[in-house]
């Protein structure tokens, strides 16, 4: 463990899939390349990090604020002979949304990488286990192709996850009696494919181009492992376009089965009004508190009142069946 709050990682690589852990910033500052490559990961919202990458990290004054921005999109840009690189991996923390995604910096020379995080990631921390265990990165292009592997992987987990859910609901939309539930759950699911294509689609753009960046220790072999995570992240890009699509019809869709469960309920009122309308205006009419009603006096009146009541509602079932209207 470190001893400094503003160092999460720091480790020379042996070349062997091992590293040396620096205790604290002081042992950072006093590498030299000679020593060996380094790795050092910061949390940038502290002071002591702030300071060391101020003072001592020979970064210059663009490169650091883009590191240190409050809320970078991904990006990929060569500054001289060094690489800015620019990640958004899947938010794991405990309590935190998925798509509210963690934002990793990176800032890589010939015999240098510093990574910068300032809410916690899962992906830097294996990297960290695995130098720990003598399976990690050899060196520093083998560190990226594992970071963006890692990146790619949780991202792509997140999106599969994600499209299936959305098809699930879709199913139950198409078949639930009563679908009205689903109306928030697919709002939300919608609502998070928006938030993760925000940073996914730029994302894309930045792996691809580090397919072709002129950055010296990259060899053949790391830009053909680029290029299968940039094609992998496009695929899953347009998985994610396919599932917010797919929820948009959904939600769609149930918005008209809502309207037509509704038009069918207001259907069946309308009809038992248009049935009952004529007898509640006979009603009314023969119940006036007025002389001269018909019939006023004989007990087979009331009778023969129902049954011609009967006769009319049979009536008009029959004409409102031969229109079709009761289909």
């Amino acid at each position: 463990m470190t001893t400094d709050p503003g160092l999460l990682h720091a480790y020379i690589l042996d070349g062997k899939g091992r590293g040396k852990q620096l205790e604290d910033l002081s042992e950072v500052t006093r590498w030299r390349p000679i020593d060996g490559i380094l790795w050092v990961n910061l949390n940038y919202a502290t002071p002591e990090a702030a300071a060391w990458l101020n003072e001592r990290s020979n970064i210059d004054n663009v490169m650091r604020e883009a590191l240190t921005d409050a809320d970078p999109r991904p990006r990929v840009a060569l500054h001289r002979e060094d690489l800015l690189i620019i990640m958004r991996g899947i938010n794991l923390n405990q309590g935190a949304e998925p798509e509210d995604m963690v934002s990793i910096r990176a800032y890589v020379e010939a015999d240098r990488i510093i990574t910068l995080r300032q809410r916690p990631s899962r992906t830097l921390k294996l990297l960290a286990a695995e130098l720990e265990r003598g399976q990690g990165p050899k060196d520093v292009p083998d560190m990226l192709v594992q970071l963006v592997d890692r990146i790619v992987d949780g991202v792509v987990h997140r999106v599969d996850a994600l499209s299936d859910t959305i098809g699930a609901l879709e199913d139950q939309v198409l078949t639930e009696v009563r679908p009205g539930h689903l109306r928030a759950q697919i709002a939300d699911n919608r609502r998070r494919a928006i938030a993760l294509r925000r940073f996914l689609a730029p994302q894309r753009e930045a792996f691809t181009k580090l397919t072709t960046v002129p950055f010296s220790p990259f060899t053949p072999a790391h830009r053909e492992q680029f290029a299968e995570q940039a094609d992998r992240m496009t695929r899953t890009v347009e998985e994610l376009d396919a599932a917010r699509d797919r929820a948009s019809v959904t939600q769609e869709e149930l918005s008209s089965r809502m309207g037509e469960l509704t038009n069918q309920r207001l259907y069946v009122l309308s009809m038992i009004t248009a049935v009952f309308l004529p007898l509640g205006f006979v009603c009314g009419l023969l119940g006036v508190n007025i002389g001269g009603v018909p019939f006023q006096g004989d007990d087979w009146a009331f009778w023969v009142l129902i049954g011609v009541f009967l006769v009319g509602v049979w009536i008009q079932l029959y004409i409102f069946r031969k229109r079709g209207w009761m289909e």
